[in-house]
């Protein structure tokens, strides 16, 4: 499930350190975009529910959080919607 995710953002261009023990991947933003923004893009254009960073603090702006809560056939999903943005 991890891996499926991570290998998905690492095809897309965003450098994604593997977690070592939780269900949460934090992720850069793409440039251009702030944390909320591009949560919105995905939510908006892709039906993708993620948090942003900067809702944890100022510390987390330029990140994004995803929650690995689903069945890894569902996030290998979100991760072809994701490639189908234009970021």
């Amino acid at each position: 499930m991890r891996n499926a995710l991570i290998e998905g953002l690492t095809a897309m261009g965003l450098k994604v350190k593997p977690p070592k023990a939780t269900f949460y991947i934090w992720a850069p933003v793409p440039k251009g975009f702030t944390s909320i923004s591009f949560a919105k893009l995905l939510l908006d254009e892709a039906g993708i529910v993620a948090t942003p960073g900067v809702g944890f603090g100022d510390a987390g702006e330029g990140y994004i959080r995803f929650a690995l809560t689903k069945p890894v056939e569902r996030i290998k999903e979100a991760v072809e919607r994701m490639k189908k943005l234009q970021f």
